[in-house]
């Protein structure tokens, strides 16, 4: 129960909202539905995998890299899940703030968004150093999961007594967003919490309780926001944006003091994935580094968070999506074939802190096994080249045209993962035979 609201809570968001308005009016809305269920249960499934690991070993997931990469090796995921998350906690600061200024500007007359990114700051950070345990048993689960719930069960009722759900399903789409593009954008979200999620479920007692409870918990969570923010688009003309979500709630109840109160509702539960962001990042860095303390690391994560948000644009919020799957899709089909097929889900939890013990390999890296995972980034580049410009220029070079241009149905996780996942079985690649200098 404790996990199903953790990760409930953390599925319903401001930023899912978000995400569920980009996919429309693209798509038409039985379409979008179609991606946002398909999406959420293969992207969900795997979080749920990490889950049952993280639970069987009792480590973070950083950790859990160690014996598919090496110690050393993991630096590599740990540094680009640092990326992520810094950019995570840059994002949800952005939301919260413009959030938070639309609010001051309706109430109180006057526009102050470096004082509320302020305080999104403080009050996360403050979050991440009471620690994941006291956070969901005391702020998610007595009152900050409720609230949101709260807050979208009405948002959702409003929608189907005006008829706006019904209304929906006949607004045929415009094209622009291929439906396998629209399957990447709703995996990218419970992907980019897959290197977090054994943080949390390390401290589960049992793996397949924290598996259903994961996997339920998100699984509701994500489908319900996604189609909500797809709703708030088609129904009262919301805008892919946090303040245009925004501006779309307020738009729904009339303009009242309760789309107000709606509103601070979702900043209270913003708070959650902030807090998420920016304690997995410090439990990521320590992977790195473990003698640097916890709350310095926090501390420092939230600070570069807050200076990066003033930076963001929903053009970059979409190409941040599409990339955070193009490196975590493969890399989780690479370690779940390690894991769950090649080691059976067994692995020496006092080697994984012992330089040259049985996952040392060569000098801390097992190396043959990155090119599973750099074949799979590359596949997803090929169907949808994502990225900094230098580099969508650099691969549209070299293969033209995207796949996805000429098959828009053609989803760039699920080939990525597949051909990651099955190249991991392959003989010498997946290879675990100890070392020389472990037996030595």
């Amino acid at each position: 129960m404790d996990l199903a609201v953790l990760w409930g809570d953390l599925g319903v968001g401001l930023l899912v909202l978000v995400s569920g308005a980009l996919l429309v009016p693209a798509l038409g809305f039985a379409q979008a539905l179609g991606a946002i269920v398909l999406g959420s249960i293969l992207g969900v499934g795997l979080l749920a995998f990490g889950a049952a690991a993280g639970a069987t070993h009792g480590v973070p997931t950083m950790v859990l890299l160690r014996p598919l990469l090496g110690i050393r090796g993991s630096w590599i995921p740990s540094a680009l899940n640092a990326l992520q998350l810094v950019g995570w906690t840059a994002v949800e600061f952005w939301a919260m703030s413009l959030v938070a200024d639309l609010v001051s500007q309706r109430v109180f007359g006057f526009s102050a968004r470096p004082l509320w990114l302020g305080i999104a700051a403080v009050i996360c950070i403050g979050l991440a150093l009471w620690g994941p345990v006291g956070v969901t048993r005391i702020w998610m689960e007595r009152f900050a999961a409720w609230v949101v719930l709260g807050i979208a069960s009405i948002l959702t009722l409003i929608l189907i007594i005006g008829g706006e759900v019904a209304a929906a399903f006949s607004v045929p789409g415009q094209g622009g967003l291929g439906f396998g593009s629209a399957v990447d954008l709703v995996i990218a979200m419970p992907i980019s919490w897959l290197p977090l999620v054994a943080d949390y479920t390390r401290l589960a007692r049992d793996p397949r309780t924290a598996a259903r409870g994961t996997f339920a918990g998100y699984l509701i969570a994500n489908i319900w926001l996604y189609a909500l923010g797809a709703l708030l688009v088609l129904g009262p003309g919301a805008e892919p944006s946090p303040a245009g979500i925004a501006a779309g709630v307020l738009a729904l109840t009339g303009g009242t003091i309760a789309g107000v109160l709606f509103l601070l509702a979702l900043l209270v539960g913003e708070t959650d994935e902030a807090f998420a962001d920016i304690y997995s990042g410090a439990i990521t860095v320590q992977n790195i580094w473990p003698d640097i303390p916890q709350k310095f690391l926090v501390a420092g994560i939230g600070i570069i968070g807050a200076v990066l948000a003033g930076w963001l644009t929903m053009d970059r919020y979409e190409a941040f999506l599409f990339l955070i799957g193009s490196v975590f899709v493969p890399l989780f089909g690479v370690f779940l074939a390690d894991h769950f097929v090649n080691r059976r889900n067994r692995i020496e939890v006092p080697d994984l802190y012992r330089a040259g013990g049985r996952y040392w390999y060569s000098g801390g890296f097992r190396l043959p096994i990155v090119v599973p995972w750099l074949v799979g980034f590359l596949v997803y580049h090929w169907i949808v080249p994502v990225g900094p410009l230098w580099w969508v220029d650099a691969v549209s070079g070299v293969i033209d045209t995207p796949l996805s241009a000429r098959v828009p149905w053609l989803s760039a996780s699920i080939p990525a993962f597949l051909v990651s996942f099955g190249l991991t079985l392959v003989p010498g690649l997946s290879s675990t035979r100890p070392t020389k200098e472990r037996t030595r």
